[in-house]
């Protein structure tokens, strides 16, 4: 599979299409299937692309724009595998913090919720399951809920 970035001669929507081979593309663009996606105008063309290409090394180097010896920036703010393991462990020890006090009701937990909300029982922290739409209902019926950001073992529960 190849990918091209195409652009039409119309209104200069830039676009891009995937295709088995150059060979394809060239066959679909005679016979007029390749159109734009915008607008529908079948006069398009190859855009420039620049590729970017990987050092063949481990090293992290900045990629180079094709036609210039100047390095292009990284991805501003766009964490390395280990600073996004780090930051997902750190993710796991608030929430299991979060989670040592709450009680674990189960698939009860939207009965449990309204329950505390309405004053029917004394507001205790709680944590367990409940379907999107269930979870929405709370939040429109002005219930504080919010989802936990990661999986949990349900107690007892072997792995």
């Amino acid at each position: 599979m190849i990918v091209f970035d195409l652009a039409c001669r119309n209104a200069a929507h830039v676009f891009e299409i995937w295709f088995a081979s150059s060979a394809d593309y060239e066959d679909q663009k005679a016979r007029g299937l390749v159109s734009c996606p915008y607008c529908g105008s079948t006069q398009v063309d190859k855009a420039v692309m620049a590729p970017n290409v990987a050092p063949k090394t481990n090293s992290r180097r900045e990629p180079v724009s094709a036609g210039t010896s100047a390095p292009v920036p990284a991805a501003a703010n766009v964490p390395t595998p280990a600073q996004f393991k780090e930051m997902v462990s750190k993710l796991a020890e608030v929430q299991a913090k979060m989670l040592e006090n709450s009680d674990f009701v189960g698939t009860r937990f939207a009965e449990e919720a309204r329950s505390m909300h309405f004053g029917e029982q004394e507001l205790r922290p709680i944590h367990g399951q409940t379907s999107t739409e269930e979870a929405k209902a709370l939040i429109e019926e002005g219930v504080p809920v919010a989802p936990l950001l990661l999986p949990i073992r349900q107690p007892k529960s072997e792995n």
